[in-house]
């Protein structure tokens, strides 16, 4: 499985983030975004067929979480906008992923990669067990919900770069770890708590990492992007 950086465009609407793509027009390789909540309940299904229209691979990060059912139907209307990767909630169960599932694939058998998400970066050890009541560690718990998914035919989790290692240890290697939380080395960790650069992140096992503020409110985001590639990638890989 091929690694890569997928950019956050964590922007408010569409014309925002037509220009923030424009940056990379004359880049030979074509970033992979994210198309977040924020952007598609602002723009719509138009923006995920516009960006794809640009040459763009999109991770379409709407985190669905709800009764299987409810999740099979959404999941055959986003089947519909060629995308490359969504995801779900892990708390969702092990029934309502595999009707994600079910949902996300199309008659001819072909779907996008689906991952769940774990845990949120933004949360701690302590709000986990205080606020969700979720007795078990943190670790324990992202490992669980990870076999989950994978028992449920998903392709990989959502995990901190801290974990991904833990994951591919109980899923194997060929479980997907996507992580976000990923912050350069000099620079601030924002809102985020379990956070990592992209050289370790690589070291540790992440097989895509999701990075945002980093790049999009960097004075230069493609040199911010080229610097995440050269950090992560594998020195051949950051010319494909």
């Amino acid at each position: 499985m091929n690694r890569d950086v997928i950019i956050a465009c964590d922007f408010s609407g569409k014309e925002a983030t037509l220009d923030f793509l424009d940056k990379f027009s004359c880049c030979e390789r074509k970033p992979f975004v994210k198309i977040g909540m924020e952007l598609f309940y602002s723009a719509g299904p138009d923006i995920v067929r516009e960006v794809k229209a640009r040459g763009h691979k999109v991770f379409l990060d709407l985190k669905l979480h709800d009764i299987p059912n409810t999740v099979k139907k959404a999941m055959r209307v986003l089947s519909e906008l060629d995308v490359d990767m969504t995801n779900v909630h892990a708390a969702g169960t092990v029934a309502m992923m595999r009707a994600a599932v079910e949902g996300l694939t199309r008659p001819d058998g072909t779907r996008p990669l689906l991952i769940a998400v774990t845990q949120l970066t933004s949360t701690g050890e302590e709000t986990m067990q205080k606020e969700l009541l979720i007795g078990s560690g943190i670790n324990e718990t992202i490992v669980h919900y990870a076999r989950n998914a994978k028992e449920a035919g998903l392709d990989g989790v959502v995990c901190s770069p801290l974990e991904a290692g833990m994951v591919k240890a109980a899923c194997g290697s060929r479980f997907l770890a996507v992580t976000p939380g990923i912050r350069f080395a000099d620079a601030a960790a924002d809102d985020q708590v379990r956070i990592t650069t992209p050289a370790r992140a690589r070291e540790i096992g992440s097989d895509y990492i999701v990075v945002g503020r980093p790049i999009t409110a960097a004075p230069d985001p493609v040199a911010a992007y080229e610097r995440c590639l050269t950090e992560f990638l594998p020195p051949e890989s950051t010319t494909a």
